[in-house]
């Protein structure tokens, strides 16, 4: 009998049924009493601001597709993949990360290399006429540029970060500065209000040339804090009143970039029930890997589980101005094309059970995976013509219903915070809205 009880103990313990502690305590006390099991229950998601119906499907998955389901096989985890901007995080972290890199004038090119950074791929065509200087005249990328790289030529030599003896704070003060900062940031406004997206995601990356990947963690890191110290509002510079070739300008943003608690806990409590959690984003892949595993910031999620924008890099790992040959953009249908390329592979050439996004940049990975039985949209109240729309629409249809797939969460644009049902309210709102 008391072989028969060892045998018993040791087949629980290798199972994971109960612990090695409980299993020793019934050894030592009743030898030959058999083992009563306890039942592991999935991780449950905090309430937070969750609408309750999308947080009751995911801990549903949770606890169908991870590793207390029976059929889990821990050789062969189920994955989920995220969307970073405004899916994982509230607001644009390369966004935020330009003004940021701005502000504190961190560029290592020279003024020839930063002419050519600026017309990378850029069409000389006008801008749209929403991008029209303040009188009204069109701009193009020759106007603008050579604006952008005369005033930089000036910060070069006169900058003591570069070649000059000028504090940051002095070189602040000047309208060579003020004029610099404010087109260069409008630049990246307008390259994305006029030309495809295929052009504008990789453009801005390109300013991180002559950097390093710990270059661009410390401002990655530098944003985040920032950004958690400032309001919640649109902000906008204008340019000064002096005579260029583009004309006085003004360019508006959304400042006020927050970490998302509920997504935080998401991210936690998928890889503590046994499914990998992987990140997919359309900024440039340093920014993502510090942001997204730095357990400072909540997500602490493996650096290697990260696929982005990509930039070719020299010997000592300098960041150049070119897309790195191989690989795709990840943005649209390229998201798509990598996750088959990069993370599918990884898992029997399955697709993720589970995706997260919010724009018309993740629709395709939304759609494409005959294995994804729950896609998150954060509601940013698309165009209804846009696929990421119409499945916005599907999942108020679906709403309630215990097979919807399509998640519509909303959030509230003034605080960063989600609003507990689908609707969003608009920043300078006090109405939500589900739809658009």
């Amino acid at each position: 009998m008391l072989k028969v009880s060892k045998l018993i103990i040791a087949l629980a313990a290798a199972t994971g049924l109960v612990t090695t502690h409980a299993l020793a305590e019934v050894a030592k006390t009743n030898p030959v009493t058999s083992v009563q099991t306890t039942k592991v229950t999935a991780p449950q998601l905090i309430k937070g601001n969750w609408d309750s119906f999308n947080r009751d499907q995911l801990n549903n998955l949770i606890a169908t597709y991870g590793k207390t389901s029976p059929n889990y096989d821990p050789n062969n985890p189920p994955y989920a993949v995220f969307d970073w901007d405004n899916t994982s995080i509230f607001l644009d972290i390369q966004e935020a990360l330009l003004v940021y890199q701005i502000e504190h004038l961190y560029f290592k090119m020279t003024p020839e290399t930063l002419n050519k950074v600026l017309r990378m791929n850029v069409p000389s065509d006008n801008f749209t006429a929403d991008d029209n200087n303040l009188a009204g005249k069109p701009v193009n990328i020759d106007l603008i540029a050579q604006d952008i790289v005369n005033n930089y030529t000036w910060i070069y030599n006169n900058f003591d970060q570069m070649k000059g003896k000028k504090s940051l704070a002095d070189i602040k003060k000047t309208d060579q500065y003020k004029e610099f900062s404010t087109k260069l940031r409008y630049l990246y406004t307008a390259i994305g209000n006029s030309f495809d997206a295929s052009l504008s995601y990789p453009w801005v990356t390109y300013l991180f040339t002559g950097l390093t990947e710990h270059d661009v963690a410390k401002l990655t890191a530098g944003t985040v804090d920032w950004q958690a110290t400032q309001p919640i509002a649109d902000v906008t510079w204008t340019s000064p009143a002096i005579a260029s070739k583009a004309g006085q300008i003004s360019t508006t943003w959304h400042n006020g970039l927050r970490l998302v608690p509920e997504m935080q806990d998401l991210y936690h409590k998928l890889r503590e029930a046994g499914i990998d959690v992987w990140v997919c984003s359309a900024s440039f892949i340093d920014v993502i890997k510090e942001v997204s595993s730095n357990p400072k910031f909540g997500y602490n999620n493996p650096a290697s589980k990260v696929i982005a924008m990509e930039l070719e890099r020299d010997a000592n790992g300098v960041i150049q101005p070119e897309f790195r040959k191989g690989f795709n953009q990840t943005q649209g249908p390229g998201k798509t094309v990598e996750i088959k390329r990069l993370i599918a592979p990884k898992y029997n050439n399955k697709g993720p059970i589970l995706v997260a996004g919010d724009s018309e940049g993740d629709q395709n990975m939304a759609q494409d995976f005959a294995d994804t039985k729950a896609v998150i949209i954060i509601n940013r109240l698309r165009k209804p013509t846009t696929d990421i729309g119409k499945f916005s629409k599907v999942a108020v249809d679906t709403y309630k219903k215990p097979d919807a797939k399509y998640l519509l969460q909303g959030r509230d644009e003034n605080t960063g915070l989600y609003t507990g049902n689908q609707k969003t309210v608009k920043l300078g709102a006090k109405e939500g809205q589900a739809l658009r």
